[in-house]
């Protein structure tokens, strides 16, 4: 009865959990500024600038070009499309034709604070402008600026969730299908981690709706990514010793129930951990990354739940032939077979200190690479593709080398505008300074920088307006390149709070899990180092391979926390089951080698379908997302098949029960002191 009752709570979650989780979509930020902390200038710019009349100005600029320069005809056209766009929308000042020196280019600065000023309304604005904006004949009108950026960053992550799921889901069912080999079984796995995604994105919608947790496309997609790839992880260690306990036990009820004592420890252990270093996140100061920690853990808890209470369920009701045509029979004794994980053990138990050596080693030389990634990315290098709102501002950038072409936002109180804005004419790398609007005490005025967009020499620029501005007349000084600097700023200050934080955690579950010190140490440095080496096979391909121009700056904190996670996850199955050996009277070696064989095979299993969920966001049109992907993607690799395999052993094998100090495993031989015969375990195949 109980399996079924499991069922049917399971369906009513479904029916509560589907239309909170379609409207998930509706609340995303995705923003620059939306992901950036309430303390920051930026920020606060956007906020005044909500409280003038009309809201927050999206600003764009229209980009009129011809190679061979242009004509009368050309600029007549120009005039009278944006004379349009004047008397069909609400625009903060009349556009003014600025032409280029060369005389091929003319732009216009368009900002619009017309009521309704939300993201949709944003959106329906940059839709129109560009709807009247037309070239033809050889002359290009492209529509750049601010707001195209945010409205071309929207509809990116607005067309993710589809994809994104779709590749995933199809990724795992093809890794299943080749690991289990059955017509039947891969299909629960996936449909279980299908119904964990949906209660998944229900609950952080109740989240969001309860404590206004910043949900972006980004965290979103990580979100699903982590349900079917940790998920699918659990699932194959759970079916793993399903499969043994039906050899033994008759009654699939009974085997389910002993396969869950003795996986389910292991199972809670892993996730738990998993998600104490995601809830790190909650301390950092960037929107972004403090919304993604607890997004991420309720993806990974919904698949822990969904994986020890409908699979066990869906299985036990299924019964033994949900594993045709590789049926476990009551009483039989799996196939008998050195494997992969067998041999790899031997080599190591040869010479331990060496094959430990060598791979630190390697993993140092590996990290290096780290030092050649490309500085912070840049607004206009964001896209994999550049959309039209990007190639306006590389147009903008040849045809006015060297000069400003997006405004520095800068808002003061408004009794102190005037002092304020001759302040700023006065700053150096400032070219000109002009008023916008007043109101709720506030007047905005747009600075143009000597300086190109994102350059180190609009960057001075940007911090000289702070230095001088901040404190003495209470200004802030905001716009786009403001916020890419806001976002690197607090990204590197996230890091030095967020890291430790996570080291700490997963070294206090560890220790309370392996009742060692020696065991968690080993394990977190060993996460720690595929961590740059990961990092470091990233700064050798983000540039030279892939042609990437800058370096996400959340990059390092987002793929240390996650590969600190999820690398102890496979870490902790299998050092839980070398302390069972040990405790069961095996020597260290022996110990340590049956780990190995056991757990490998579902290590390994596990690794190569997390890794190839991570790797679904290569296939994503932005470059943080393939950088966040690929670098974590080969870092669960390099876990999988080289830390956990070879290193963690050879040092296991080295350590010999020191490994377990200061614990009692460490100081005597376990009751008996018996050595037991290694041999392949039915665990050892998924």
């Amino acid at each position: 009865m109980l399996p079924w009752a499991v069922l049917a709570l399971w369906l009513a979650v479904l029916a509560l959990a589907g239309p909170l989780a379609g409207r998930l979509a509706d609340v995303q930020q995705n923003r620059a500024v939306d992901y950036l902390p309430a303390s920051a200038d930026s920020t606060q710019v956007a906020k005044v600038q909500d409280a003038l009349p009309g809201g927050e100005a999206t600003e764009l600029v229209v980009v009129y070009h011809r190679d061979g320069g242009l004509t009368g005809a050309d600029r007549a056209r120009a005039q009278a499309q944006i004379g349009e766009i004047a008397r069909t929308h609400r625009l903060t000042a009349t556009p003014t034709a600025v032409p280029s020196k060369d005389g091929t280019t003319v732009m216009y600065a368009v900002a619009s604070t017309q009521p309704g000023q939300d993201d949709d309304a944003r959106t329906a604005f940059v839709d129109d402008v560009r709807n009247v904006t037309d070239g033809g004949g050889g002359l290009t009108a492209e529509v750049g600026g601010a707001g195209a950026l945010n409205t071309d960053m929207k509809g990116v992550y607005s067309s993710l969730d589809g994809p994104l799921l779709y590749t995933t889901v199809a990724v795992v069912a093809v890794l299943l299908i080749l690991i289990y080999r059955s017509p039947l079984l891969w299909l629960l796995p996936l449909l279980v981690a299908g119904v964990a995604d949906g209660a998944a994105m229900a609950a952080v919608y109740g989240l969001h709706q309860a404590f206004g947790i910043t949900v972006t496309g980004q965290s979103q997609g990580v979100m699903t990514i982590l349900v079917f790839g940790a998920g699918t992880d659990y699932a194959l260690l759970l079916v793993a010793r399903y499969r043994e306990e039906l050899r033994r036990i008759p009654r699939p009820y009974e085997a389910m129930r002993a396969a869950l004592r003795g996986c389910g420890p292991a199972i809670l252990a892993s996730s738990g951990t998993v998600a104490a270093g995601l809830l790190c996140l909650l301390a950092a100061d960037l929107n972004s990354s403090r919304g993604m920690g607890p997004i991420a853990a309720v993806g990974v808890l919904s698949a822990l739940v969904a994986m020890v209470t409908l699979l066990p369920a869906l299985l036990v009701l299924l019964g033994r032939r949900v594993f045709w045509p590789l049926v476990p029979a009551y009483g039989s004794r799996p196939p008998q077979r050195r494997g992969l994980f067998a041999a790899m053990g031997t080599s190591a138990a040869r010479r331990p200190a060496a094959v430990l050596a060598g791979g630190a080693v390697l993993l140092g030389a590996l990290a290096l690479g780290a030092l050649h990634l490309p500085g912070s990315l840049k607004n206009e290098d964001a896209f994999t593709t550049a959309p039209e709102s990007v190639t306006a501002m590389q147009t903008l950038a040849r045809a006015y080398p060297g000069s400003g072409t997006q405004p520095i936002t800068v808002v003061a109180p408004t009794g102190r505008a005037a002092e304020v804005l001759a302040k700023a004419r006065t700053t150096s790398g400032v070219a000109t300074v002009e008023r916008g609007r007043s109101g709720a005490g506030w007047t905005e005025l747009f600075v143009t920088a000597e300086a190109a967009p994102e350059t180190p020499g609009e960057t001075a620029t940007i911090k000289a307006l702070r230095a001088g501005l901040d404190s003495r007349f209470g200004a802030y000084v905001g716009g786009a390149s403001a916020q890419q600097i806001d976002l690197a700023d607090t990204s590197s200050r996230d890091r030095w709070i967020v890291v430790p934080l996570v080291l700490l955690s997963v070294l206090l579950i560890l220790v309370a899990l392996l009742r060692s010190l020696v065991a968690p140490l080993l394990l977190v440095v060993a996460v720690v180092a595929v961590w740059g080496a990961a990092l470091g096979i990233g700064g050798l391909l983000f540039g030279p391979l892939l042609g990437f121009r800058g370096t996400d700056p959340v990059l390092p904190l987002l793929s240390f926390v996650f590969l600190v996670a999820l690398g102890v996850d496979y870490g902790i199955f299998l050092m839980h089951r070398m302390r069972e050996e040990s405790r069961s009277g095996a020597e260290p070696a022996a110990a340590a080698l049956t780990a190995l064989r056991t757990t490998g095979g579902v290590i390994a299993s596990a690794g190569l379908v997390l890794a190839a969920t991570f790797s679904v966001l290569i296939t994503m049109p932005l470059v943080s997302l393939v950088e966040l992907g690929l670098v974590i993607a080969v870092g669960v690799l390099l876990d999988t098949f080289l830390v956990r395999t070879y290193l963690v052993t050879s040092a296991s094998l080295a350590l010999g029960r020191r490994v377990w100090w200061p614990g009692r495993l460490s100081r005597a031989h376990p009751a008996g002191g018996a050595t037991i015969e290694v041999l392949p375990h039915p665990a050892s195949r998924p």
